[in-house]
């Protein structure tokens, strides 16, 4: 390291680092080996399917430590070994214990009978804070209905700053806040060169959060632990590119643990071709979900639905014969027919007017 002013030195001499320093580009990775070595020193072995994911099993239960930087969540059955474990770590590192989940990087947490809410209302009255909105208004819908933007949209602003740190924030919002994902995906694509329409856009989404500002995500206790999930697309939707996009929602019971609104990467030639790569995405984050469940003891024996509203995908998936309609898409079909060969989900069809 360049030695800091004040410290005499001669020229062209520097500083050898016996412990990495906050702020320096290998600190994280330094911190994350660190503690790897000594939690799997104390019987723990990481996820191979999220690394920051720790899990110990043993006669007296499973405990599972999940870490994010230098905030972490322990939890499990194995009591005693949460105490245990909290000592050890605290001989090891400096750590403050906050006791039960409250708060965790803008998340609120909240217990009531009915299981577990989580919420980021208080993040929500930040971003209201940054955006200085001068009236008080509330919508009742994040965008408006059956309304299209383009980058040619509105006069440039002048200053963009603002528009992407609130685009940013609202990205991180659609933790707690699938009702949004679909309106934050519309605006974040014009980050580069917003417009006055798109900004717009993006007061009327901080609208309806005033509104719904303190709506949270329920776990409930008694929801079983089994997988759903339902894919949806919407074909050739951009105006722009004339690309579609992706959505889907994935249950676990009655508890809802992954969505996503994402624009594809290519143009589909098709409704059903938009709806099997929506479908392919779907598979991928119900494959990676499994894997995950598995590590933390919850193993699913039965394959998991993907509900789809597109009778000609599903055929897809199901059909071993490939011709000119779809040989493009062919790497996705071979991935998804294969787990659905192997049992891993199955393709039930629902009416889209339901």
């Amino acid at each position: 390291m360049v030695p800091p002013a004040g410290v005499s030195h001669n020229q062209g001499e520097v500083c050898k680092l016996k412990k990495a320093l906050y702020g320096l580009k290998q600190a994280p990775r330094a911190w994350f080996e660190k503690f790897s070595t000594v939690i799997i020193s104390l019987g723990f072995s990481s996820s191979d399917y999220d690394s920051a994911l720790f899990v110990r099993t043993t006669s007296h239960g499973r405990i599972i430590l999940s870490l994010y930087v230098d905030d972490m969540i322990i939890t499990g059955d194995d009591v005693d070994g949460i105490n245990e474990l909290k000592i050890q770590l605290a001989k090891i590192f400096e750590m403050k214990d906050l006791g039960p989940l409250r708060y965790f990087l803008g998340i609120e947490v909240a217990y009531s009978p009915r299981g577990y809410l989580l919420s980021q209302s208080k993040y929500i009255s930040n971003i209201l804070e940054q955006a200085r909105l001068s009236d008080t208004r509330a919508v009742d819908s994040p965008l408006e209905l059956n309304v299209k933007y383009v980058p040619s949209d509105g006069v440039p602003l002048s200053n963009p700053t603002l528009y992407r740190t609130l685009v940013g924030s609202l990205v991180y919002l659609t933790i707690t806040r699938p009702d949004i994902a679909y309106a934050v995906h519309v605006v974040s694509q014009f980050v580069v060169s917003p417009t006055t329409v798109h900004w717009a856009a993006v007061l009327r989404i901080l609208r309806y959060l005033r509104g719904t500002q303190f709506q949270s995500l329920l776990f409930p206790s008694s929801s079983p632990l089994e997988l759903r999930a339902y894919s949806d697309a919407d074909w050739a939707g951009n105006p722009t590119d004339r690309k579609s996009t992706t959505g889907f929602c994935i249950f676990l019971g009655d508890s809802l643990i992954s969505w996503k609104s994402k624009k594809q990467d290519i143009v589909s030639r098709s409704s059903t071709e938009a709806e099997y790569r929506a479908m392919a995405s779907t598979t991928t984050e119900i494959v990676w979900l499994r894997w995950l469940l598995s590590d933390m003891g919850v193993a699913l024996s039965e394959p998991t639905p993907i509900y789809c509203d597109n009778k000609s995908a599903i055929q897809i998936a199901h059909n071993s014969v490939f011709h000119e309609r779809t040989k493009h898409i062919e790497i996705d079909c071979h991935f998804t027919r294969h787990h659905l060969q192997h049992g891993t989900i199955t393709l039930p069809f629902i009416s889209s007017s339901l």
